[in-house]
């Protein structure tokens, strides 16, 4: 029991420093870009 305890502790230790690289290394930002829409009111 206290291997299988020690197993799931491993795990989430590296998929948190898997988590804290990806955040850091991965390209998070979103993508800009200008939008243009025409809209249609149709107000009385």
């Amino acid at each position: 029991m206290v291997r299988l305890l020690k197993l799931v502790v491993f795990l989430v230790l590296i998929g948190f420093v898997a988590l804290v690289g990806y955040a850091y290394l991965g390209d998070l930002r979103p993508s800009q870009g200008e939008v243009i829409k025409d809209i249609e009111l149709n107000a009385e």
